[in-house]
């Protein structure tokens, strides 16, 4: 959560966990509830009519599997759900979800509730966020809080959950036990989760020390996670409230959407049962999350500005690469299919057409033709790469949907803009031997173009100037050097919607972290952090930017 505190000191009733027992009920009725895990460990559930079509698959592919002998489905386009998911495909075996136009991916699990609690009424507990908007708990906080208010508990402390907080349902706030800072709390009804049948025990609430809670809970052994990393995925379920003033780039409703890009819609199957793969359906964790609120410092600042005019300005300004020249330039084109290879894009095998023949339509590529990507050999229907590259910027670039290989130069959407670079001698935590880098970001209000989501209409620019920090040695500068040329080539801010407030149209942080305080690191985005420099660093380099680029 982000900056969720509530529970005023002064009402009466009883302070600890509700009585009936977090842990496990004997309820033979069940719900499902799919959650992704965002950078900060944090579950975030999908809403319930796209965890609905995640367990209709799942259900369909059993019945299928029971008939035949096949397997379950390996994969689920979850666009199929919701036009808004429509780049986001999980994959089943791994549970991962993987983001197929920027490579991103996340942890995903499938976490059972009792059909009579707050998942299966669908009841929301909400907390306010910085922007007067309304943001979810997660789904164990919703159901511990929903049972505490069930049990006529005026106040209630998310301690044994693993959170610094109080909540007063009197007051209806939230109280940080360290700060005293205090939010707003509201209740709220929701469609309910999707019935199931489960032969394991319901988890309920508070993690404990059986089986099915051991490997994530806070007793357990995997103490570690892994703060801003897309690509490594801690067994730890630690949490932590993001700050909605300079909230990472995700949304606790519809996973990890920027903006609503056109739908890869048209294939013609759903996804292909594979014989060798297994449902493992990860389940429950402890909860641990706090708040620090943001900290600017005011220096002179030294403008960096993008040269006039930019490589990225020359390429928008001249007519846009045709989608089949780039798809034949990364791509060469195989005599022969292989057999029993799937394309990862469309689901279909490779010895079959693309499964997008009907929607994406091309003179020189036929839906029969695979290619192989020339540097890591992946192989792919060429019309499922052209429909993929139709459907993100079209810069002339191509992104490998399997290890995320960037072919050309990568750009993206951010709206014009000013990055401005000031050095003051103040320490950060962590880095007591120099000063600190701060970096300011100015962005205003504008009308979008046509790599936008919605070209013409205008966008917001919430929380603007934003201030970010590094450490002022050699790996710091390095670093800025890169977040440079990101910015030249638009990869620092999309035009999407706000996760903390939902408001669509707006620009939003897109997938390269930063860190806009300069201590107190209770909620991911301040110090001390010995992993962030890398993990940025990884960041660049998914989005393509590396030490290479520094020469250019």
């Amino acid at each position: 959560m982000a900056a969720a505190q509530g529970a005023g000191s002064g009402s009466a009733g009883p302070s600890g966990p509700p009585g009936s027992a977090p842990g496990h009920s004997s309820s033979s009725t069940a719900v499902a509830v799919w959650e992704w895990q965002d950078e900060f460990g944090r579950w975030r559930p999908y809403r319930g009519n796209v965890c609905s079509y995640i367990e209709q698959v799942i259900q369909a592919s059993q019945q299928k599997g029971r008939r035949s002998g096949s397997g379950l489905v390996s994969s689920i386009p979850l666009g199929h759900a919701d036009p808004a998911l429509a780049p986001y495909v999980i994959d089943i075996p791994s549970l991962t979800q993987f983001r197929q136009d920027t490579g991103t991916m996340r942890a995903v699990r499938r976490h059972i509730f009792p059909g009579d609690s707050a998942a299966g009424q669908g009841i929301i507990w909400e907390w306010q966020n910085d922007e007067g908007g309304w943001s979810p708990y997660e789904m164990n906080v919703c159901v511990f809080l929903e049972q505490a208010r069930a049990t006529n508990h005026q106040r209630v402390d998310l301690g044994p959950l693993g959170y610094n907080y109080e909540v007063d349902f009197v007051a209806q706030v939230q109280t940080n036990k360290t700060t005293r800072f205090r939010r707003s709390v509201q209740r709220r009804l929701d469609a309910p989760y999707p019935v199931t049948t489960s032969t394991t025990p319901l988890h309920t609430g508070v993690g404990c020390s059986c089986q099915q809670c051991w490997p994530n809970s806070g007793t357990g052994p995997i103490t570690t996670r892994y703060r801003h990393s897309m690509t490594n995925f801690p067994n730890s379920s630690t949490t932590h409230q993001v700050p909605g003033r300079t909230a990472s780039v995700s949304s606790s409703n519809v996973g990890f959407v920027p903006y609503n890009k056109p739908a890869l819609t048209g294939a013609r199957s759903t996804p292909r049962l594979s014989a060798q793969n297994t449902l493992v359906l990860a389940q429950t964790g402890s909860l641990s999350a706090a708040l620090a609120a943001s900290n600017g410092v005011s220096a002179q600042a030294l403008p960096v500005k993008m040269s006039k005019p930019s490589r990225v300005s020359q390429a928008l300004a001249a007519t846009p690469t045709e989608p089949e020249s780039v798809v034949k330039k990364y791509l060469e084109e195989l005599k022969g299919a292989p057999a029993d290879e799937d394309c990862m894009i469309c689901m279909e095998k490779l010895s079959s057409p693309s499964g997008y023949g009907d929607s994406c339509q091309s003179s020189t590529i036929r839906p029969e033709a695979v290619g192989r990507l020339r540097n890591c050999q992946h192989s792919f229907h060429m019309l499922c790469m052209l429909a993929m590259y139709s459907n993100g910027n079209k810069d002339g670039s191509l992104q490998c949907p399997s290890c995320k290989t960037i072919y050309g130069e990568k750009t993206g959407t951010q709206p014009k803009g000013k990055m401005e670079v000031s050095t003051f001698p103040q320490s950060l935590p962590g880095h007591k031997d120099c000063g600190t880098i701060r970096i300011v970001y100015h962005i205003s209000r504008g009308i979008q173009g046509p790599e936008h989501p919605n070209p013409g209409m205008p966008y917001t620019a919430r929380g603007f100037p934003r201030y970010c920090y590094l450490p002022d040695n050699e790996k710091g500068r390095k670093v800025l050097e890169l977040l440079k040329v990101a910015w030249k080539r638009r990869l620092i801010f999309t035009v999407g919607t706000s996760n903390t407030t939902g408001e669509s149209n707006t620009v939003v942080w897109n997938e390269i972290h930063h860190k806009t305080e300069m201590d107190s690191n209770l909620s991911g985005h301040g110090y001390p952090d010995p992993n962030y420099l890398d993990n940025v660093l990884a960041e660049l380099a998914a989005q393509g930017v590396t030490e290479d680029c520094l020469g250019q």
